[in-house]
């Protein structure tokens, strides 16, 4: 029997996420210091949110390249700065 392939070659999971909004916010970080990103992800869990046989379908996958990837951990590890929970309510128009 042939060896398994790889979903994506190259490419290494650094975290693990519930629903895309969530996914695409870490995506941002990491791209914002120059990390290249792919979310994997089942369609059917961003689009209807449900589980099947325990699989949460709504889990997104953040993968970076191998060389990447230490990196990228270290990044998503790092505390938010302080006040950013001030400067990102000043920035959100009111509804």
């Amino acid at each position: 029997m042939p060896p398994k392939q790889e979903r994506h070659p190259g490419l290494t999971v650094i975290a693990t996420v519930s629903g895309i909004m969530n996914a695409e916010i870490l995506k941002s970080k990491l791209e914002d210091a120059g990390i290249p990103v792919l979310l994997d992800y089942e369609s059917a869990g961003i689009v209807f949110g449900i589980t099947a046989s325990g699989l949460k379908l709504s889990q997104v996958r953040i993968l970076v390249t191998h060389d990447d990837a230490e990196l990228a951990e270290q990044i998503l590890n790092e505390p938010p700065p302080p006040g950013w929970e001030e400067q990102a309510t000043q920035a959100s128009p009111d509804t």
